[in-house]
């Protein structure tokens, strides 16, 4: 599937800091054509390229302060290869996390999906959490937790893959969160889903149903939204002012959000 990505942030930094980007699609996805500018008061500059776990792509950048700029255009020929299994990760991606509290909510996962074998809770949970939560945008803050969303019953995207991963999590299938390029996504923004492992191989569910699985593409991989942020800062005051995100893709298929589906 051809697909078209486009991003776009301007940000004001009021001192010297430290600026990390995770916004070009991840290692191994095939492209006919990708360029990411940076500008720091309309100069160009180069970011230092850095990789991180299953091929997420960082672009770090230090700068003494100004209006920092990015543009980012790739054009994607199809898919990536499956992805990799690491016998590190079934441990690592059983463990709390973060924002994936899976400890605290064992108990309500256990009460919930008792009896259902690993192949059926992963669209069970999917389901359990697309049923009981509303999309609703700014109703959470960066903050907020799988467990925070469930008191809440509202959030965005990353509450709803925060709360399958931790449930998943606490029934003892790994789960991890995947940030993705989301053609058919609305509103348009970068998106999140989560990624559990059964048999073998990486399944993606994504609880809002917002858009269709077949068409993502993949960004950055980690065990919740503090490995898979789009930009993180150290140092001086940064202030986001400007985020416009575009994704299509040619051949666009409709997603009953029904079956198994590789991030591919």
């Amino acid at each position: 599937m051809e697909r078209s990505l486009v991003s776009h942030l301007d940000l004001d930094v009021a001192g010297p800091a430290s600026l990390c980007f995770a916004v070009a699609v991840a290692a191994g996805v095939p492209l006919t054509s990708e360029r990411l500018d940076l500008l720091v008061d309309g100069r160009r500059v180069e970011p230092v390229e850095a990789s991180d776990a299953h091929g997420t792509r960082l672009h770090l950048l230090e700068v003494a302060g100004g209006r920092v700029s990015l543009d980012y255009r790739a054009e994607v020929s199809g898919s990536a290869a499956r992805a990799e299994v690491d016998p590190v990760d079934r441990l690592r991606y059983l463990r709390p996390s973060r924002y994936c509290e899976s400890d605290v909510l064992a108990p309500t996962a256990a009460a919930e999906f008792a009896g259902l074998a690993a192949a059926d809770l992963v669209p069970a949970v999917a389901d359990w959490v697309g049923a009981r939560l509303s999309y609703v945008p700014g109703s959470s803050l960066p903050t907020d937790g799988a467990v925070r969303t469930l008191l809440a019953r509202a959030g965005v995207c990353r509450d709803f893959a925060h709360l399958c991963v931790a449930l998943l999590r606490a029934l003892n299938v790994p789960a991890r969160l995947a940030a993705v390029y989301a053609p058919g996504l609305s509103p348009m923004e970068y998106h999140a889903v989560c990624e559990a492992l059964v048999d073998g191989r990486w399944w993606v569910v994504d609880p809002t149903r917002l858009a269709p699985r077949q068409s993502l593409v993949r960004i950055s991989t980690g065990r919740d939204a503090a490995d898979t942020a789009f930009l993180t800062t150290h140092g001086g005051p940064v202030e986001l002012i400007g985020l416009e995100v575009t994704a299509t893709a040619r051949d666009f298929r409709l997603d009953d959000h029904t079956g198994l589906v590789e991030l591919r």
